[in-house]
């Protein structure tokens, strides 16, 4: 439920991502943990990236893994807090979906990586940058580099770990160019704008009617006639596709797809929070992109 805002990703430049990676304080060696790095992530599709950009050398811990858990609203337990502190790594999100963790993390000796400062994404913007290809390409290379300021002496390990990850996150990316091929500028709307950089990605237009993305972008509840200009929007043809955030199911949301039911329109069903099936954020992406493709004629 945040305001929708096309944004333009900064460039991944080398200098660019090293100044959104704040470091706030040089680290303890990896040897004082046992030879691994530790590293802890606000949220697990950022966690998953950290395992997968340290394999053995490092041992992450992810604050929230459920979808349903709420990380906007997320109150943190003092062993959460007891984590962030003793962290080398620490990965927030930022862009105010994780608060908690970002100003738990500023009294840290640790390096820190922002993802949506790592990606451009200010506050303010879409906090759901982990839908961005643009956005997990400068985050994984955040991470990497925090990884050899942590433990230098494993830079080529690291760097071959960050190539393995780079060939999986391609996969994702020839999907979404296939899927782009036969809906680019396609009308979708969505009850909440959290997968609209992945939209984006794949060439979809955004239709949702804008008293209803106004009244949901500033948390308020939509008027009848917000409701109703919406159905109307799906029954008369405008809008091709409904992305639907099932997190976040209510009486209103039921109106929507019982809506676009009626009207034929297909609809994909995602959470904003990465469920507990997927091992990774890359294996999560896809599996969306696949849905994506299925029901775009």
């Amino acid at each position: 439920m945040y305001r929708i805002v096309r944004i333009a990703i900064a460039a991944l430049a080398s200098v660019g991502m090293l100044a959104s990676v704040a470091a706030c304080g040089s680290g303890r060696s990896s040897s004082e943990k046992n030879g691994t790095i530790e590293v802890v992530a606000s949220v697990n599709q950022w966690g998953t990236v950290a395992k997968t950009l340290g394999g053995g050398n490092v041992n992450v811990t992810s604050i929230i893994n459920s979808t349903n858990v709420d990380a906007h609203d997320y109150e943190p337990t003092t062993s959460d807090i007891a984590k962030l502190q003793k962290a080398q790594v620490i990965i927030v999100n930022g862009a105010g979906y994780d608060a908690w963790a970002v100003k738990a993390a500023q009294s840290a000796k640790a390096t820190v990586v922002n993802a949506a400062e790592v990606g451009g994404v200010k506050d303010g913007d879409n906090p759901h940058v982990w839908f961005s290809a643009d956005v997990r390409k400068a985050v994984a290379q955040a991470i990497t580099e925090a990884y050899e300021q942590a433990d230098a002496a494993k830079k080529s390990d690291f760097d071959k770990l960050h190539d393995q990850w780079k060939s999986e996150e391609n996969n994702v990316e020839s999907k979404i160019a296939e899927v782009k091929q036969k809906s680019d500028g396609l009308a979708y709307a969505a009850t909440e704008s959290v997968a609209s950089y992945l939209a984006e990605d794949m060439g979809l237009t955004d239709a949702t009617p804008s008293g209803y993305a106004r009244a949901t972008a500033n948390e308020s509840e939509p008027t009848p006639t917000d409701i109703r200009q919406f159905a109307d929007a799906l029954k008369s043809g405008e809008i091709k596709l409904l992305i639907v955030n099932t997190q976040e199911e209510s009486e209103l949301t039921g109106k929507i797809t019982d809506a676009a039911k009626s009207a034929s329109v297909p609809m994909v069903e995602l959470t904003e929070q990465m469920p507990e099936r997927y091992d990774s954020l890359t294996a999560w992406m896809e599996g969306l992109v696949d849905a994506f493709s299925q029901v775009i004629a």
